[in-house]
């Protein structure tokens, strides 16, 4: 006979269950936590980016995913590739003019190009090594002819290098026959193990490396300075946290870091 009450409650208990189990769990009805920004960097601003991310995925409150890759060129890591291979990208850091043309090509977005740093081109040799003169063009032209191996980017300087500047102080082409092209590693990283003799590179991707002795900068007259910029890449899933993201990296409490590196900050607007 007392069966009959317990079943007439079942109906008013399961509600108050389900209010019960709304209620314990706050997380039932919210949104999904926020999603990772993607980034990829090319090597001119690594050296300072590594540096300055873990502050910067403070500041967004989003986890940053951080690759790198040149800014141009054959190597499969190079930034343009790994875009059109479809990899996961919110923010691209590489050579301005790369990422003007990844506009063009429909794999960045227009109007979203900030401007971050100045950067310029160095050479170095391994440590203990004597440090040869550079400090004029023609001193450079004899230090280039004297040299027995050279080693510079498959990016942004060692276009300028290879393309433009070897074959103007050279036009024999001794030093392009005694130079090599370095793909998907530093410079600096191929001086230190012995299989070149001077290394050309971004200052900032020469600057950090150990065993290395920093020789100087290109002389101003053929110094070709590249400026590197961030920018959103097309098809971002997060541009609200990427914009912020950009702007951490670009400011002025990121300077010192930045200058750090051998590159020169550049104002924000």
């Amino acid at each position: 006979m007392n069966k009959k009450p317990l079943a007439m409650n079942k109906k008013p208990l399961a509600r108050a269950l389900l209010a019960l189990s709304l209620t314990a769990s706050p997380f039932a009805l919210t949104s999904p936590a926020s999603a990772d920004v993607h980034v990829i960097s090319s090597g001119g601003f690594t050296a300072a980016y590594k540096e300055l991310v873990a502050g910067c995925e403070v500041k967004i409150g989003q986890k940053v995913v951080s690759a790198y890759g040149a800014s141009m060129g054959a190597a499969p890591d190079a930034i343009p590739n790994r875009l059109a291979r479809g990899e996961p990208a919110d923010i691209v850091i590489l050579a301005s003019d790369a990422f003007d043309k990844l506009v063009k090509d429909g794999k960045g977005m227009p109007g979203s190009r900030v401007d971050l740093v100045r950067s310029a081109i160095g050479l170095s040799v391994k440590a203990g090594a004597p440090k040869p003169d550079i400090s004029t063009v023609e001193a450079l032209k004899k230090t280039l002819l004297e040299a027995k191996s050279i080693a510079y980017s498959a990016s942004a300087s060692g276009t300028y290098l290879s393309e433009e500047l070897f074959p103007k102080l050279d036009p024999s082409g001794q030093v392009m026959a005694k130079s090599k092209k370095i793909f998907s590693e530093r410079v600096g990283t191929v001086v230190v193990r012995g299989e070149a003799e001077l290394g050309f590179q971004q200052v900032s991707e020469l600057v950090t490396i150990d065993g290395l002795d920093f020789v100087g900068t290109l002389p101003e007259e053929v110094q070709r300075v590249t400026v590197f910029s961030a920018g959103l890449a097309a098809g971002s899933k997060e541009p609200e946290a990427a914009k912020k993201l950009i702007a951490c990296l670009g400011s002025p409490e990121a300077a010192p870091v930045i200058k750090k590196t051998g590159l020169e900050p550049l104002p924000q607007k």
